[in-house]
């Protein structure tokens, strides 16, 4: 009778678990993108970057399983804040007067930022939704809602996306943003999602690194990043990852995206510095997945690479996608930069500043235990 009641309930809880997982297929469906095909596929598999039925980067990345896993049993009890996060409402009426200096940059939490170059608006990485999933009642939960409405932004001139995963590229906002004049621009292959969720093609400019395109006299180039792609287990690197640098008359900018450290980056700042400023993730690392996220020490050092002014420290401060405390990443950012003697801004989620004129500076954030570098070191494979 037990053994009957045991197997009855198990049966039960299988069929639970496959309408749970059918459900949320049918739910994000739609979010989970569309594979590149015809002419999109043909431009893909002409890419240096692209062999053996997938793109690749020229460090290969280095992943421990088990350093993953065991991480979970050792997580900062501060992995997210106790308390609401004091994030300003970015006022629209502020944006309507341009930026004195020429340059002005808003950060709104995460990877998403509002640049304004030289007279030209660029939106990097706009996720607006509430959760970094495909489907709304599962994933990583943001800590306080997007500083500004997407109904209350000004006229976007691009929109830069730096890869497909989830908390990059956030198929609710990109469909809110379908009937906007913007230009979409995207590494190799992204244009299909877009494509898929309404936004016109005419719109969609895809790129290889070191591609460029030119947009009311900026010339935006994309750049290499050491990353990977996909947003379903069967279309792992599919789709380029990259960073880019945005070249106006008067100021120059970089933006990271998703990466871990290589000797590229050298490159890149030889190519298109001095920055005045680069945006560089900074969060979401551990020694596991070395590669795969830069980490704050390596995020000081890419800047030097780069040949930055001013670092603005992003991907962190929004969503807790790792093991470590929630303001570990903007600690050791500052602690290396103290030691490089580089100049860090540290704004409040929506709030803007202009890097000529003036770079925030004040600590927003709580007091809350952190490991150091020498505690918890993240160093990239295959730098030198």
């Amino acid at each position: 009778m037990i053994k009957r009641v045991i197997i009855a309930v198990l049966k039960l809880s299988g069929v639970v678990l496959l309408i749970a997982i059918a459900t949320s297929i049918a739910i994000g469906w739609r979010a989970f993108g569309a594979a590149p095909s015809g002419s999109r596929l043909r431009r893909i598999q002409s890419s240096p970057e692209w062999r053996d039925g997938q793109f690749h980067n020229p460090q290969p990345l280095q992943n421990d399983l088990v350093g993953s896993l065991t991480g979970m049993f050792h997580a900062s009890a501060h992995g997210s804040p106790e308390t609401p996060l004091p994030a300003e409402k970015l006022d629209p009426q502020r944006l309507k007067v341009a930026p004195a200096s020429g340059l002005r940059v808003s950060w709104l939490g995460h990877a998403s930022t509002l640049i304004e170059i030289d007279g030209v608006r660029v939106l990097t990485d706009p996720m607006w939704s509430e959760r970094s999933s495909p489907v709304p009642f599962l994933g990583p939960k943001r800590w306080y809602t997007p500083p500004i409405a997407l109904a209350d932004l000004p006229a976007i001139d691009a929109v830069v996306i730096s890869h497909d995963h989830y908390d990059h590229l956030d198929y609710a906002t990109i469909a809110a943003m379908a009937h906007w004049k913007s230009k979409f621009i995207v590494p190799l292959g992204i244009g299909a999602h877009l494509a898929y969720w309404g936004v016109p093609e005419s719109q969609i400019v895809e790129l290889d690194w070191w591609q460029q395109t030119q947009l009311e006299g900026i010339v935006i180039h994309c750049t290499p990043a050491r990353h990977a792609s996909g947003r379903t287990v069967f279309d792992k690197d599919h789709t380029l990852w990259a960073g880019y640098a945005l070249i106006g008359p008067k100021h120059r900018v970089f933006f990271s995206g998703d990466t871990g450290l290589f000797p590229a980056m050298r490159e890149i700042g030889e190519r298109f510095g001095p920055f005045d400023l680069t945006l560089i993730e900074t969060g979401q690392y551990h020694r596991a997945w070395p590669d795969w996220h830069i980490g704050p020490e390596q995020a000081v050092i890419a800047h030097g690479m780069l040949r930055g002014r001013v670092l603005l420290p992003i991907h962190w401060g929004l969503l807790q996608l790792a093991y470590h405390g929630w303001t570990e990443p903007v600690e050791r950012t500052l602690a290396a930069a103290r030691k490089a003697n580089v100049q860090v801004a540290t704004p409040r989620p929506g709030e803007s500043f202009e890097p000529d004129l003036q770079v925030p500076v004040e600590r927003w954030w709580p007091a809350v235990p952190w490991q150091t570098a020498d505690q918890a070191p993240v160093q990239s494979t295959h730098v030198m």
